[in-house]
């Protein structure tokens, strides 16, 4: 299982918002949308965002097994 919790958590202390990262970084919102519902997404678009948060992968996504997902 996927989890953006890092990204989130990341963006809030760099003070970066979802309307950032599509007005000014021209993300597309169906990009957003696969992040907030724990979606997979490109290695193209993992870069894209470790660059504009100036992070690595680790703060970005989080891989859980299924069953310590729900428990969560």
């Amino acid at each position: 299982m996927i989890s953006y919790e890092p990204l989130w958590q990341t963006m809030r202390e760099k003070g970066v918002t979802t309307y950032t990262l599509i007005e000014k970084y021209h993300m597309n919102p169906r990009t957003i949308n696969h992040l907030k519902h724990d979606r997979s997404i490109t290695m193209y678009t993992l870069e894209k965002l470790c660059r504009i948060l100036d992070c690595q992968a680790e703060s970005v996504i989080r891989f859980l097994p299924d069953d310590q997902k729900t428990e969560e």
